[in-house]
């Protein structure tokens, strides 16, 4: 079920001058985007994350600097190394998500599909895996 996970190359404008990429939603994302947000200033160590969502889909970009995100559906657990402005990696919703190793001054950015809501969270691995049966 992780290979509904995928990285999404994003459009890329080269130009002398210094390079543009940009993220639509409904276009180069499979949701529209209602919330955005980012992770910054991350200490050495220390991870983010170690939740799934029921309703929300993401997608994670690496803006600057490099970060793991391991996923887990409850059966396979795989790892995305983001270290590239120009992609990113789409997760859907009811998959288990952290972030991890953070190099120095990096930078992620989160598209999300819904508003925050404390509700959608499920922080319990165990219960996740309970929820993801009934599906």
């Amino acid at each position: 079920m992780t290979n509904s996970a995928h990285i999404i190359q994003l459009p890329k404008i080269l130009d002398e001058r210094g390079n543009l990429s940009f993220i639509e939603g409904n276009n180069h994302i499979p949701f529209s985007i209602v919330r955005s947000y980012w992770v910054y200033d991350v200490p050495g160590g220390e991870s983010r994350g170690g939740h799934a969502y029921q309703r929300n889909e993401e997608f994670i970009v690496a803006l600057s600097g490099s970060f793991d995100v391991v996923l887990d559906d409850g059966v396979d657990r795989k790892v995305y190394s983001l270290n590239r402005s120009y992609y990113g990696l789409y997760v859907p919703r009811m998959m288990w998500r952290q972030m991890e190793n953070f190099s120095t001054n990096s930078l992620a950015l989160i598209v999300a599909s819904t508003p925050f809501d404390k509700g959608d969270y499920i922080y319990d691995f165990e219960q996740f895996k309970l929820l993801r049966n009934e599906k």
